[in-house]
């Protein structure tokens, strides 16, 4: 797969992705269940999917009708059920998803946090090493840089986290890019900005605009004052980036921000919404003062020390991967909420936290 080049980003082709056997941990998941159909669409030997179903579904994977993917249960902290799968399905490349989710849910057990982020990539490395995997690709977080100091981020911004989930992505980070200067191991960290798209699950602000608009004919709630700028990616970029550094030998030991690279205003990623929309339904500003509580945000995305601009740089990727967004803001929001209106079960469970 080539992409367009730009100065520096030709590189030499070091793994076909053609013939490759791959496990995408955490594949029953939002960008995991991306992954795998595109794996499948460049003509790999086998997709196994391997998640234990604590936040992914068969939901996101039941439309692959292909003999060549397979489904295994189990978790990335099961190291023995780990490296056996890894050893007999003689994986090629591990496409490393799998993870505690999200900034709240770190925040209330720590332990839990670190176990699945951190220890849960040990216990991939260390498979990868043992059963001579050619490739890993860790799904890392901007999370890792906390408050800008400078912006868009870089990636030579120094990373300050403001959470535990920050914490524990930036050390199983540090591991991949570790093993790659001790054991030699070819692996490539992708720091993601707010990933978006066809089958992203429910609870985040983004989601919660599009299930009120369009589901529910309500105005969308901003919570503060809206000012607060973030980083949309669209998931199918973000997957191009994946298959782009497996067969680029730049990326090895290298960490990428994938990103739009642009940044927009809450408030107007509601007028946005609203305005694809065509509905007349205004904003509501929930905007208490300081040290009030919200009358609409969930607790769970009412985090300390909130970032107040989040834009990473994606310039690094442009320049070795080849790699750039195509798909912009607008766009990408019509095929999330046209996925969601012909699905709309599935935004009536319970938010994950």
């Amino acid at each position: 797969m080539k992409e367009d080049e730009e100065a520096g980003g030709k590189g030499e082709f070091v793994l076909n992705i053609e013939g490759k056997r791959v496990m995408v941990t955490g594949g029953a998941g939002f960008i995991g269940s991306h992954l795998v159909e595109e794996y499948l669409k460049n003509n790999v030997e086998r997709v196994v999917v391997y998640d234990d179903f604590s936040s992914g579904t068969m939901e996101n994977l039941k439309h692959i009708k292909d003999d060549r993917l397979k489904i295994a249960k189990g978790s990335i902290l099961d190291e023995d059920l780990l490296n056996r799968i890894v050893r007999d399905e003689k994986i090629d490349i591990i496409d490393h998803q799998a993870a505690e989710l999200e900034i709240y849910s770190g925040i209330k057990d720590v332990k839990r946090d670190a176990r699945i982020n951190i220890f849960g990539t040990i216990n991939i490395l260390n498979s990868a090493i043992k059963n001579n995997v050619k490739k890993v690709l860790f799904a890392s977080s901007g999370a890792v840089y906390g408050k800008a100091e400078t912006v868009p981020q870089s990636e030579s911004h120094l990373p300050k986290p403001h959470w535990p989930y920050g914490v524990s992505k930036l050390s199983a980070e540090r591991y991949c890019i570790q093993y790659n200067e001790l054991y030699g191991l070819n692996v490539t960290a992708f720091r993601y900005s707010i990933v978006y798209g066809p089958r992203e699950w429910f609870g985040r602000v983004l989601t919660m605009f599009i299930k009120r608009i369009f589901l529910e004919g309500k105005p969308p709630v901003v919570f503060g004052d809206g000012m607060q700028i973030r980083d949309y990616v669209y998931v199918k970029d973000l997957v191009r980036a994946h298959m782009l550094a497996i067969e680029n030998d730049k990326s090895c030991g290298q960490v990428f921000n994938i990103s739009s690279g642009k940044g927009i205003k809450i408030r107007d990623l509601a007028s946005l919404l609203l305005e694809i929309s065509g509905k007349n339904l205004g904003i509501i500003f929930d905007n208490p003062r300081e040290g009030e509580a919200s009358r609409h945000q969930p607790e769970r995305i009412r985090l300390p020390g909130e970032l107040k601009t989040f834009v990473l740089d994606n310039k690094k990727a442009r320049t070795i991967l080849g790699w750039k967004p195509k798909t912009e803001l607008r766009d990408g929001l019509i095929e999330e909420i046209n996925w969601i209106l012909e699905n709309p079960w599935r935004w009536q469970v319970k938010p994950r936290v």
